[in-house]
């Protein structure tokens, strides 16, 4: 039976138990102590639905939204990764629910690394934050709170609960198994959404057919990030996935969007109780949308499945060929950096006040909610000109996860793998805390543009940020040292004689 015809068998018939794990570790206090959980952070009907800069709200129910964990434990030190299906994760959860694990589990804070999945089809964790805007004025309260998507405070406290109660499971659950890392290549599941244009700038979503498109404005990431953990049997327990597209496709209602087909896809072949910890590649400007193609583009349930599964079958083609072995060592490394916020302008700011104060009614609405946001950018700064970036490194062996906390250009994450000395390197955009677009230094130039680099409340770092967070990003990965990679065992010895139902002659009837 060939590899090929196997693996569509598997597909066929079900859950595989021990799908090609090959190598494995003969003694067990050599391997990484393991351990993966999830909890349940599916919002209710009626919540607000974020992703936008006014107000949704969810109607009907698609599939659950989770949080994910693995944590790892070398003996000398426990790491944790946390994929959350949110859109993003408000810095202060994050140090919340980090106090409580490292009080409760006694791993280190600056070990658990938490991540948003970015979905556009999950709970209200933003984008407003609770009380964000209270110093302001009655007028900017009411932009904020009655005209803006935002957080619910019982809410967020479900998800920073919920947060702690998986890391605590998760590092419950450890146990000495084998581990493996390895990547894949999916090319045709995200495209970048920014274009060269005839008139000079870069425009966001020109759409299909629009014959002033010259070109792209940047690369994709293809990468197929993947950690593996079997356990004794050979059967998967749980992974870790990173790859680089926005969570827009949105199959309709509440969702984890394409990440639920994801998991669905990897559990089809592996089991249904295999944890899927999903956490973004940089992604700020890559879709599931191709502007360049000439077809009508997938409903959002196809679409959703689509990416999802295109994802997941890669993830799969690693799981089933990954040599699996000891996997140390772990560790961290952590640093915030102060970020200056960009400033409108007086000029900006007295249009900006004037168009809102007109109503939405008597106005476009892109340009009075790009107007509300510049009065509540004015109000933000007034109270916090300087933003806590804070950039991450997690190390599992030879894998190295660098986190940011923005909807991160693909470039920026093409540049940190290309200057880590790791050979895994993943990059983790919205992890630990949300700074909003951080564009390239080109982008925010006379030749760039597009929606990434409009200021508002929810995007507005100065233009060397991303430059700044790449230089931080592989300076903290390559303080770490990588760890082996697990391989196949070497060949045996030849036994002196092939195949004897082959070493025969060309047998002719003549």
């Amino acid at each position: 039976m060939t590899r090929r015809s196997f693996l569509t068998q598997a597909a066929l018939l079900g859950p595989v138990a021990g799908l090609l794990a090959p190598s494995r570790a003969s003694a067990a206090d050599s391997l990484l102590q393991a351990g993966y959980a999830e909890t349940d952070i599916t919002p209710e009907i009626g919540m607000e639905r974020p992703g936008g800069y006014g107000k949704g709200f969810h109607q009907y129910f698609h599939d659950a939204c989770k949080v994910r964990a693995a944590v790892f434990d070398d003996g000398r030190k426990r790491v944790a990764l946390v994929g959350t299906d949110t859109l993003m994760i408000p810095r202060d959860l994050v140090l919340r629910a980090r106090e409580v694990i490292e009080r409760k589990a006694g791993i280190d804070g600056d070990a658990i690394m938490i991540g948003a999945s970015h979905s556009h089809s999950s709970g209200p964790v933003g984008m407003v934050q609770p009380g964000e805007y209270d110093h302001a004025d009655e007028f900017v309260q009411k932009l904020a709170y009655e005209e803006s998507s935002a957080a619910d405070p019982k809410f967020l406290k479900y998800v920073e609960e919920q947060i702690i109660s998986a890391v605590l499971q998760a590092n419950g659950e450890k146990k000495a198994l084998p581990c493996g890392v390895g990547s894949g290549y999916e090319k045709e599941a995200a495209f970048n959404r920014r274009f060269r244009m005839k008139n000079g700038r870069t425009q966001t979503h020109p759409r299909q057919g629009n014959l002033n498109i010259i070109g792209p404005a940047g690369p994709t990431d293809p990468e197929v990030g993947v950690i593996g953990t079997f356990d004794e049997d050979a059967n998967l327990v749980g992974c870790i996935v990173n790859y680089a597209c926005h969570a827009t496709t949105s199959p309709g209602g509440i969702s984890a969007n394409w990440i639920y087909y994801l998991e669905k896809t990897i559990r089809g072949v592996f089991g249904e109780n295999v944890v899927v910890v999903f956490l973004a590649g940089a992604n700020g400007d890559i879709t599931q949308v191709d502007n360049l193609s000439p077809y009508v583009n997938p409903g959002r349930e196809e679409w959703a499945r689509l990416v999802g599964s295109r994802v997941g079958a890669e993830a799969v083609k690693v799981l089933a060929s990954m040599h699996t072995g000891p996997l140390g060592p772990v560790d961290s490394a952590i640093e915030v950096l102060k970020i200056p916020r960009r400033v409108p302008s007086s000029e900006k700011l007295n249009k900006a006040m004037e168009l809102v104060k007109q109503g939405l009614e008597n106005t476009d609405r892109t340009e009075w909610t790009f107007a509300k946001e510049t009065v509540m950018l004015d109000a933000l700064i007034a109270k916090t000109p300087v933003v806590d970036t804070e950039m991450q490194a997690v190390q599992v062996g030879p894998a190295v996860f660098v986190s940011n906390p923005a909807e991160y250009f693909v470039e920026y994450g093409l540049d940190i793998k290309k200057r880590s000395k790791f050979p895994y390197t993943y990059p983790v955009e919205l992890a630990n805390g949300c700074v909003g677009y951080v564009p390239t230094e080109e982008a925010l130039s006379p030749t760039g543009g597009g929606y990434e680099t409009r200021l508002s409340s929810y995007s507005n770092l100065e233009r060397t940020a991303g430059t700044r967070i790449a230089d931080a990003g592989v300076r903290l990965a390559n303080s770490l040292t990588p760890g082996k990679t697990p391989t196949r065992p070497p060949h045996a010895p030849f036994a002196g004689e092939g195949w004897t139902y082959g070493n025969v002659p060309a047998e002719l009837n003549d």
